[in-house]
């Protein structure tokens, strides 16, 4: 067992398999990862090894530690930028509000996202288990979205900048631009080109935060909650007991 930084734009497979080779570890050694990140999310990741994959379960709830960067008044699909735009309006709500809105230490059902690897049971395939990501893109997603409980410990707020419009745009290519397999890019690229000539001379406010938080906790989910999405994600500790609020 050991950690992993995942790079900006790897799957976890991709991630896994370069630690791998780094590692020398040869490829007939079972190895996977214990605890999922999105390509956009950056940071540690738990990889097991041989015999520790028979144990999986046992390490997937451990707590974490993020930083994020939590952008206002835009919205997309997928909660980051790694989708489509869903809403573009003026933001007024202080941190302070927003921190009394989620909560420094609650509790919560959380909804999985949209697009996202949880597997759910569909009636149109005679109960298969498909991903909501898979039912996302053909419109199938069931009526009640499946939710798992959540616990955010604290949240700290590190600092707070602005992004214009284009440069928001040209963010959100750069780092599309690292992600490789099927995640609709090239309608996403050209829905982010659109943003740019429409709102490129406008700002938007962001603000970086720490968040510690039970296993399962999906960043995109809690910057929807707040009202934004996710510029950036980065798993910054994988702890083995509860963090203690300051």
């Amino acid at each position: 067992m050991f950690i992993a930084d995942k790079n900006l734009g790897e799957t976890p497979l991709e991630c896994l398999e370069r630690a791998r080779c780094e590692k020398g570890i040869a490829a007939d050694v079972p190895m996977t990862y214990a605890g999922r990140l999105d390509p956009l999310a950056e940071g540690k990741l738990l990889l097991l090894v041989g015999d520790e994959c028979k144990e999986k379960e046992k390490y997937l709830g451990l707590d974490k530690e993020y930083e994020i960067e939590v952008l206002f008044g835009v919205k997309t699909d997928t909660g980051d930028m790694m989708g489509l735009i869903t809403e573009v309006r003026p933001w007024t709500n202080t941190m302070s509000d927003l921190c009394t809105e989620v909560g420094h230490r609650a509790k919560f059902a959380q909804e999985y996202p949209a697009f996202s690897s949880k597997t759910v049971s569909t009636r149109s395939d005679l109960g298969k288990k498909r991903q909501l990501h898979e039912l996302a893109r053909t419109g199938e997603l069931p009526d009640e979205m499946p939710t798992k409980e959540v616990e955010i410990y604290s949240i700290d707020e590190l600092g707070k900048s602005e992004l214009s419009g284009r440069k928001l745009a040209e963010r959100a290519a750069e780092a599309i631009s690292k992600v490789h397999g099927d995640f609709r890019q090239e309608k996403i690229l050209e829905n982010w080109q659109t943003f740019a000539t429409e709102h490129g001379g406008e700002t938007f406010s962001f603000t970086k935060l720490r968040v510690y938080c039970s296993s399962g906790t999906y960043m995109r989910a809690l910057a929807e909650r707040m009202g934004g999405m996710a510029i950036s994600i980065n798993r910054t500790k994988i702890v083995k007991v509860t963090p203690r609020t300051k």
